[in-house]
C-alpha cells in the first residue's frame, strides 16, 4: 500500500502501524535555523570588498613607510658621510693646530723666561711702587719748570702738573695728600696767568717774511748802461802808454756811479740794492721771531720797528699789501710777550719733603 502523505493537522505522534510487513516510522520535525545559507553568502560578498580595500590600504601604507624609511636611511647615510668628512677635516685641522700650539707653547716659554728676566731687572731697578710714582711726579714737575723757564709755555706746564696730580690721585694714598694740595694751588695760579699766543704770532711773522719779496717799491730802478762818449780818434802815431791810460779811464768811468742818499726824496735803488734791502727786512723779522721765542720784549719790538720803518720808507704805502704789512707789524710791536709766570718752588719743596720722609723710613 503506498505511503500516503501525512495530513496536515494530524498529530505526529501516531503509533507505528505495520502494514504488509512494512514499518512506517513517523518523521520528527527538524529545528529551524536562525540564518539561512543565502544570508551568509550575501554577508561574505559584502565583506570581501571591504577586506580587499583594507588589505590594499595596508599595502599602500606599508609601501609608503618603506619608501620613507629608505629615504630616511639615504639621508642619514648622506649626513653620516658629510659628518665623516667634517670629522676627518677637523682631525686634520686639530693635528695642524696641535703643531702650532706646540710651537706657540715653546715661544711662550721663551717669552716667559724673558719676562721673568725683565721683571727681575725691573724689581731690582725700582725698590717699590711708591718710589716709581715719586720719580714720575718729579719728572712731570721738572718738565713744567722747563716749559715755564725756557719757552714760557704755561699751557704745557699746566698739562704736566695735571698729569702728576692725576697720577697721585690714581694711587689714592694718604701720604700724598700734602703734595696734591700744593700741586692744586700751583695749577690754579698757572690757569689764572694770562696767556700769549706765541704760535699764532710766530705764524704771522713767518707770513710777513714770505710777503717781503712781493711788496712793490716806491720806484723800481734799474741802472742804465753807462753812457760813454764816442771814442776820440787817436792818431796812429800816439804812444801806446797814452792809449792804454785812456782806455783804462773809460772802463773805470763806466763801472762807478755816484748817487746821493741825504735827500728826503724817494731813493732810487739798483736791483742789487733792492735785493739787499729785502734780505735785511727778512733778517729783521727773523730776529723778531727769535726774540719772541726767547721772550725778549726789547729786541722783539726794536726789530719790528726797524722793519716797519724800512718798509714805510722804500715801499709804496698806497699799496694794499704794504698797508696790511705795516698794520700787522704795528700790532705785533704793541703786543707784550713777557708774562710773569708763577714759580713751582712750593711743589718742588713738597716733593723733596715727601722724598726725605720716604728715606727716613
Amino acid at each position: 500500500m503506498p505511503d500516503r502523505p501525512l495530513e496536515r493537522g494530524r498529530p505526529q505522534t501516531e503509533t507505528c502501524l505495520q502494514m504488509n510487513d512494512i514499518e512506517i516510522v513517523p518523521q520528527t520535525p527538524r529545528p529551524r535555523r536562525f540564518f539561512r545559507p543565502s544570508l551568509w553568502l550575501w554577508l561574505a560578498l559584502l565583506l570581501l570588498p571591504l577586506l580587499g580595500w583594507q588589505w590594499w590600504a595596508a599595502r599602500v601604507k606599508l609601501a609608503e613607510a618603506r619608501n620613507e624609511l629608505v629615504q630616511h636611511l639615504a639621508e642619514n647615510n648622506r649626513k653620516a658621510r658629510e659628518i665623516q668628512l667634517l670629522l676627518d677635516k677637523s682631525i686634520e685641522e686639530t693635528r695642524i693646530l696641535q703643531g702650532k700650539v706646540g710651537a706657540l707653547e715653546a715661544k711662550v716659554d721663551e717669552f716667559q723666561g724673558q719676562a721673568d728676566a725683565l721683571r727681575s731687572l725691573y724689581q731690582e731697578a725700582a725698590a717699590s711702587h711708591d718710589d716709581v710714582l715719586i720719580a714720575e711726579v718729579e719728572q712731570n714737575l721738572n718738565i713744567a719748570v722747563q716749559q715755564l723757564q725756557l719757552s714760557g709755555n704755561a699751557q704745557a706746564a699746566t698739562v704736566a702738573l695735571a698729569a702728576a696730580d692725576e697720577r697721585l690721585a690714581r694711587q689714592g694714598s694718604l701720604q700724598f695728600l700734602p703734595l696734591r694740595r700744593t700741586l692744586a694751588r700751583d695749577l690754579e695760579r698757572l690757569r689764572a696767568t694770562p696767556s700769549v699766543d706765541v704760535p699764532g704770532m710766530n705764524l704771522r711773522l713767518e707770513y710777513l717774511i714770505t710777503r717781503v719779496d712781493k711788496l712793490p717799491l716806491i720806484l723800481a730802478f734799474s741802472a742804465p748802461p753807462p753812457q760813454t762818449s764816442p771814442p776820440v780818434a787817436e792818431p796812429d802815431a800816439a804812444p801806446w802808454w797814452r792809449r792804454l791810460l785812456r782806455e783804462s779811464w773809460r772802463e773805470i768811468r763806466g763801472m762807478v756811479r755816484i748817487q746821493r742818499f741825504d735827500r728826503p726824496d724817494p731813493v732810487l735803488l739798483t736791483p742789487n740794492q733792492t735785493l739787499i734791502l729785502r734780505e735785511n727786512i727778512k733778517l729783521r723779522l727773523l730776529n723778531a721771531r727769535l726774540a719772541l721765542l726767547s721772550r725778549d720784549q726789547w729786541t722783539f719790538r726794536n726789530e719790528l720797528e726797524a722793519a716797519r720803518l724800512w718798509i714805510g720808507q722804500y715801499f709804496e704805502a698806497g699799496d694794499k699789501s704794504v698797508a696790511a704789512t705795516l698794520q700787522t707789524l704795528q700790532q705785533l710791536a704793541a703786543t707784550g710777550i713777557v708774562v710773569e709766570f708763577p714759580s713751582l718752588n712750593d711743589s718742588l719743596a713738597a716733593l723733596q719733603t715727601l722724598k726725605a720722609g720716604k728715606e727716613r723710613r
